[in-house]
């Protein structure tokens, strides 16, 4: 029998990245000669992977970008993040005791990410992470990202799991849909960094903190 698999985005549902790929988006906007995002509206920003960031930061300021441009500040925004991924990222509060929590019940884990796979490794390394997935799939793993549930089924797959005795925790759209698609449970969490009330993307259960996240796996293992 396979042990059930848990699926976890990176950004803004594991760790709180956010101060480092804020801080790393007006590093390189500074070196165009540009004015830096707020906090808050860079938050929102995140979850599409660093060129979509990009994207957005820029059409955030009413600008537009060629693409050779793009790809200049996407290299530069890459080098200068990989330098400081793991400055003031941290996991969200009771990450680690629900991942022990599940552990002991038997599950298994894998990372689904918009992240580029590099990166993503390298920051669950730097946090001492890493060994808790079986997978640890990002953009450029398969050459498909989400919101296409194959990238899911992949990752799944990858982890040596069953699509069946598998569930998604996200914090955006992106990833309801992702999971939807493929036909997986998931669950949401509300203290990412979705532009809007994550409830309004009808994800199967809601979390405020991961203490709850083990409670929300049980009943949807014991459903099944």
């Amino acid at each position: 029998m396979h042990a059930s698999t848990i699926v976890f985005d990176l950004d803004g549902t594991l760790i709180d990245t956010a101060p480092d790929l804020i801080e790393t988006l007006n590093v390189i906007f500074a070196r165009e000669g540009m004015p830096p995002v707020d906090y808050a509206t860079a938050r929102e920003l995140i979850g599409g992977g660093a060129k979509a960031m990009i994207v957005r930061g820029i059409e955030a300021e009413g600008r537009a970008v060629t693409p050779d441009k793009l790809q200049r500040m996407f290299d530069a925004f890459i080098a200068y993040y990989a330098e400081h991924i793991a400055d003031r990222s941290q996991p969200f509060p009771g990450l680690i005791d629900a991942l022990d929590s599940l552990a002991a019940r038997g599950c298994q884990f894998a990372v689904c990410t918009n992240k580029l796979e590099g990166l993503s490794v390298l920051l669950l390394n730097k946090l001492g992470l890493a060994g808790r997935f079986r997978a640890i799939c990002g953009q450029d793993t398969f050459g498909i990202q989400k919101p296409d549930p194959e990238v899911l089924r992949r990752t799944i797959a990858a982890a040596g799991g069953d699509p069946q005795r598998s569930i998604m925790i996200g914090d955006s759209a992106t990833d309801v849909h992702t999971a939807q698609a493929a036909g997986i449970p998931v669950v949401a969490v509300d203290f990412g960094y979705s532009e809007r009330p994550i409830a309004e993307f009808k994800p199967d259960r809601i979390i405020s903190h991961f203490r709850e996240l083990p409670a929300a796996v049980a009943a949807f293992i014991s459903a099944h």
